[in-house]
């Protein structure tokens, strides 16, 4: 017995992307793409897409915003990591901009320095050259600039050694 994927009406994903925009911030590329795997004829999706629109249950803006202020907070996400995500939802360069302009400096950089202190406490080779080099390294692959990263390693207590039972966290 084969399963015959079920179709889906331009009436029912309507409905069910209604459904899912109302839950959760989502750009118009993820939208388009769900309906292209529904099998949505192309006209069904402009009008669809123009409909929720008009209606604002999606906007570009709004989920580049969204996501920068989750990427940074909830993922520890650097800037560049983020600017990443963003192009990959094919979200326009200007409004990737204008959303990390909203970024906050300081809690930005306190984000990243509590982030190297747990990883830091976690690298066995300590304040040596290889461990520097680990907590570089891991940083920078969460998508902090090298600059910024560099300038903590070297100006900021992040090591355990370094800290009193205060500075901890």
């Amino acid at each position: 017995m084969s399963l015959k994927p079920k179709t889906v009406t331009p009436e029912n994903a309507r409905i069910r992307l209604e459904n899912l925009c109302a839950r959760s911030e989502h750009c118009e590329w993820e939208l388009r793409d769900k309906l292209r795997r529904w099998n949505i004829s192309p006209d069904d999706i402009e009008a669809i897409l123009s409909g929720l629109l008009k209606l604002r249950f999606y906007d570009n803006r709004r989920f580049a915003a969204a996501y920068v202020r989750d990427k940074m907070r909830y993922n520890r996400w650097g800037r560049r990591k983020i600017v990443v995500g963003l192009m990959s939802k094919r979200i326009a360069r200007d409004i990737i901009y204008d959303a990390l302009s909203e970024i906050d400096d300081s809690e930005y950089r306190d984000g990243l320095i509590s982030l190297m202190r747990a990883k830091a406490a976690r690298i066995a080779e300590g304040n040596t050259y290889d461990g520097r080099t680990k907590l570089f390294r891991s940083v920078a692959s969460r998508g902090f600039e090298t600059s910024l990263i560099t300038d903590i390693i070297r100006n900021e207590r992040v090591w355990p050694e370094q800290l009193g039972h205060s500075d901890i966290y």
